[in-house]
């Protein structure tokens, strides 16, 4: 192999190193703004369910899920 593509060859292999690790730190940026905005519409959701009735705070009993109140009980 020639010593001028190995030169080449070399460079290219930074530049897509360089790249690649560009794009790991922005997407991993992505995911951390991602997983901040999902907690943040969790807790919107807990605050707005809370003031709908649909849950109960939790003071040392589980509140019951719909699924159970919806159900009639069998006689």
């Amino acid at each position: 192999m020639d010593a001028r593509h190995s030169l080449e060859i070399r460079k290219h292999l930074d530049e897509q190193g360089r790249i690649l690790l560009e794009s790991y730190r922005t997407m991993s940026h992505e995911l951390h703004n991602l997983q901040v905005e999902e907690e943040m519409l969790m807790r919107k959701l807990y605050e707005h369910m809370l003031a709908e009735g649909l849950i109960k705070k939790k003071q040392g009993e589980e509140a019951p899920s719909r699924k159970d109140s919806a159900t009639p009980k069998p006689s």
